[in-house]
């Protein structure tokens, strides 16, 4: 049977104790969760047993956060440990890093804050041999990159796997530039990404640094996918005989994710017993379970008004757009980023409809 995690959790605030202690228990490994709201009572727990994780806070009273973590690294070098501050000091933030703490987070305060959170967390408590990046283990360098957008940093991360080293400059949580070996720019920002494993470490600002990349991070983050599905696309078509239809699909898709506010395409057979292509979705299946059902509803809804049979659907949300239409024994769902119009999705929905045919 497997052992759970023991987390201990330090903060000074009962409140925000009750608080994390609640976030926790949605994790998926339902670690056992401590508390202590004194770095004196947090050491003395740490002693009593072995802990996987400690969650520290850093602005507490007698004993500050950076005062326990080192007496927690010399003491526990073993034990991972994360830094959870409302402060948005660079100097703390450096002297966490240089303590050898794992992950240095700003307290969560919305939805998709505390959800980073959390897999950030989840993350730590998975095992030594997983492959990640030191401090999120089966984490990609995009959840690291996140994590310092969301916080609005202005810093340089410095990413070490083997004997390869790159680095990606931020201003106030933008990218501005990347270099790696002979790249810099866009291209060695897409090479450091394409790295599975490794280390990486936050060093401070360079206010020096010219700006070469001025796409946005989310058009960074979806320009590098495309980049890298083509690539991997090649490959696996240069391993095999010949290529399927359905790697012709996949193929295509990752073409048209140039397409600007474009954040997922999906292309569903009609057939339910042919497997749908999926580029950049997360959650691909729920999301071409529900794209049929909704398909089916409403065709059945136009059936029984008698207005012809349905060819496109448009949704708008606050969280993201979706448009789908179908084509031949093929349907296209595609989801758009929020900020982009209705209008503009409509209209870069037929491109991607014509290059689909074509």
């Amino acid at each position: 049977m497997d052992v759970r995690h023991k987390v201990l959790v330090l903060d000074d605030d009962p409140d925000l104790l009750d608080l994390y202690r609640d976030m926790l228990a949605r994790l998926p490994s339902h670690p056992e969760i401590h508390t202590a709201s004194s770095g004196s009572h947090a050491i003395a727990l740490l002693e009593s047993g072995p802990f996987s994780l400690l969650l520290c806070d850093l602005n507490m009273p007698k004993m500050d956060g950076l005062q326990v973590l080192a007496i927690v690294r010399r003491k526990f070098p073993q034990l991972r440990t994360a830094v959870m501050t409302s402060v948005l000091d660079e100097q703390f933030r450096m002297r966490a890093y240089a303590m050898g703490v794992d992950l240095y987070l700003e307290k969560p305060n919305n939805s998709e804050a505390i959800k980073l959170f959390l897999d950030c967390i989840e993350s730590l408590l998975g095992q030594e041999n997983q492959g990640g990046f030191r401090g999120v283990q089966s984490k990609s360098l995009v959840d690291i990159l996140q994590l310092e957008g969301l916080s609005r940093n202005s810093s340089v991360l410095k990413v070490t796997n083997g004997l390869q080293e790159g680095r990606i400059w931020f201003t106030n949580g933008e990218v501005i530039d990347a270099a790696t070996q002979d790249f810099t720019g866009e291209e060695a920002f897409q090479r450091i990404l394409s790295w599975k494993t490794g280390s990486f470490e936050v060093l401070p600002a360079d206010p020096g640094r010219s700006r070469t990349i001025f796409t946005s991070f989310q058009g960074l983050l979806l320009e590098t996918a495309r980049v890298l599905d083509e690539a991997q696309e090649d490959r696996s078509l240069s391993a095999s005989p010949g290529p399927s239809s359905s790697s012709r699909a996949a193929a295509v898709l990752s073409k048209m994710a140039g397409f600007k506010g474009v954040e997922f395409l999906i292309a569903i057979p009609h057939d339910p017993n042919q497997p749908a292509n999926s580029w950049g979705a997360e959650n691909a299946d729920q999301l071409v379970s529900w794209a049929r059902n909704t398909w089916q509803n409403l065709q059945s809804l136009s059936d029984s008004l008698e207005v012809g049979e349905l060819t496109k659907i448009d949704g708008t949300g606050m969280v993201r757009h979706i448009s789908m239409a179908a084509r031949g024994d093929v349907t296209l769902c595609v989801g758009f980023n929020a900020s982009y119009t209705p209008e503009s999705m409509q209209e870069t929905m037929k491109d991607i409809v014509l290059r689909w045919v074509s």
